[in-house]
């Protein structure tokens, strides 16, 4: 649109010397083309600028003008729209005004005017004028003036709050979700420092997580080659967390830290600002119940980077969300490895960590339904150990658990995968094998196993010799039930024990 044309004010007109006909007053037709433009309009401060400009530089010898905006949380001002060149002094010249009463006029400082920007009792910026003849505004047209800046001001002050929560609430809620699932805590780690770069919208991001003893266990990065993140885990990995000035600046205070040059403050040698070369950052601490287990830092490495009080705001929900979320990943990883476990646990031996019965039992008959469904032959080995209670009676029970782990050991070491070996108890063992095997294939395997037990275990300094006897049973030439493929390979290894060990197939 074209601000201002077609417009006519009925206001102040001034007859032009020599002219029959009259001059609107300038200063009215400014304040009326302002009013029709802010109500058909959804202005920015610099549009607001850009169609007072022609008009001040007529009524006042307008220069140069530059419109500041207030953080209300900081105190800090930063220019929003600006016409012309700003002057060195600018923003000291525009902050005298808050040496007046709110409600006092202008301040005046040579050819410079520093207007304060108000709205509903509160300070939203300051306009600074630079004009050669300033004192030509009116009281009223300043008001004006100062009044739709400051409601232009506060529209936006508004959108970029409700934005804010819109994001904040977006990225909080999605790390939430994301991080509910996490299976373990690097997982979880992750995700945060994704969720802390889409925050800040930051360009990298790099986390370190620390062990007990507060060295750093774990690295990870946003936004950088392969080779960086390698980088940064040769520089880290191992290293104390408290040798970096971050670390200890977060854990101490555990706020965050918001860094808007790097340079102006002291890195950790080869730790992640230095590494990914950030220009400004943010340095997040993540304290759990327990204490501080890591630190999330993200920013940028194109630039120097003014962070906001909304910046620090943000920074701590995601601190706070992060360590949750991390605990709680925790929680779920330590509740897995029960679960595992305990698992483990009643699938295996205790005394030889070799599956057990039940395991066998289990995956013999996964074993058969697969060998049933395929048209292949599977071998059962059942084998029990010859002068094994020798070993018991005259050394020891101690030494008998530990050939016992000795031949599991060796019976494992001798099977080739997927086949299984478990223990049944006592001097009792097991191994499945799988493959379509045919009954030469099966007696082999047990006269290698036969073999191999032969040969001397050292325990405790003295040498044991033992041997074994093996039954062996073939599905499905001997039965089709893996119940009953035990019962025969059971009969076998009892008459191999009989003939003085050995190998012996189920007739």
């Amino acid at each position: 649109m074209s601000v201002g044309s077609g417009l006519h004010t009925t206001g102040p007109q001034l007859e032009a010397p020599g002219d029959t006909g009259v001059t609107p007053d300038r200063q009215v037709l400014l304040l009326a083309e302002l009013v029709g433009f802010m109500t058909k309009d959804t202005p920015s401060v610099q549009h607001v600028l850009d169609l007072m400009t022609p008009h001040l530089r007529e009524i006042a010898g307008l220069t140069a003008a530059t419109v500041f905006e207030l953080d209300s949380e900081t105190g800090l001002m930063a220019g929003t729209a600006q016409f012309g060149e700003p002057g060195r002094r600018d923003q000291v010249v525009a902050g005298k005004v808050f040496r007046t009463a709110a409600g006092g006029p202008p301040v005046i400082n040579g050819q410079q005017m520093a207007i304060r920007l108000r709205i509903g009792g509160q300070t939203v910026g300051v306009l600074l004028l630079t004009g050669e003849t300033l004192d030509q505004l009116r009281p009223e047209t300043i008001s004006t003036i100062a009044l739709h800046f400051a409601t232009t001001l506060q529209g936006l002050f508004a959108e970029k709050a409700r934005q804010f929560v819109a994001h904040t609430s977006a990225t909080i809620q999605e790390l939430f979700e994301k991080g509910m699932k996490a299976g373990n805590v690097e997982e979880a780690a992750e995700l945060l420092t994704h969720s802390c770069a889409t925050a800040f919208r930051a360009e990298h991001a790099g986390l370190h997580l620390i062990d007990g003893d507060g060295r750093i266990r774990y690295v990870y990065s946003v936004g950088c080659p392969e080779e960086r993140q390698q980088q940064l885990m040769v520089n880290l990995v191992g290293k104390s967390a408290i040798e970096s000035p971050i670390w200890r600046s977060t854990v101490e205070s555990g706020e965050p830290v918001l860094v808007n040059n790097a340079a102006s403050v002291k890195v950790r040698p080869g730790g992640i600002t230095e590494t990914l070369g950030l220009s400004s950052f943010i340095a997040m601490p993540l304290m759990s119940g327990f204490g501080p287990v890591g630190l999330v830092i993200c920013g940028d490495s194109s630039g120097l980077r003014e962070w906001s009080g909304r910046d620090r705001i943000l920074a701590q929900q995601l601190a706070a969300e992060g360590a949750l979320v991390m605990d709680s990943a925790r929680m779920r990883q330590a509740n897995q490895m029960h679960v595992e476990e305990l698992t483990r646990q009643a699938y295996h031996d205790s005394l030889t960590s070799l599956p057990n019965r039940k395991h066998l039992l289990d995956r013999g008959e996964q074993a058969v339904e697969i060998a049933m469904s395929t048209g292949t032959r599977l071998a059962l080995l059942l084998l029990d150990l010859n002068g094994f209670k020798q070993v018991n009676d005259t050394i020891g029970h101690h030494a008998g658990d530990i050939l016992l782990q000795l031949v599991g050991d060796r019976l494992d070491k001798l099977i080739r995968k997927p086949d299984l070996v478990a223990r049944l108890g006592g001097d009792e063992f097991s191994v499945l094998v799988t493959g379509n095997p045919d009954a030469e294939v099966a007696v082999k395997v047990g006269e290698r196993i036969c073999a191999r037990l032969k040969e001397p275990f050292e325990i405790d300094g003295q040498t044991v010799q033992i041997g074994a006897s093996i039954g062996v049973a073939l599905f499905p030439k001997h039965a089709t039930e893996f119940s009953n493929l035990m019962k025969d390979a059971d009969a076998a290894m009892y008459e191999a024990k009989r003939s003085g060990g050995g190998v012996r197939l189920t007739t």
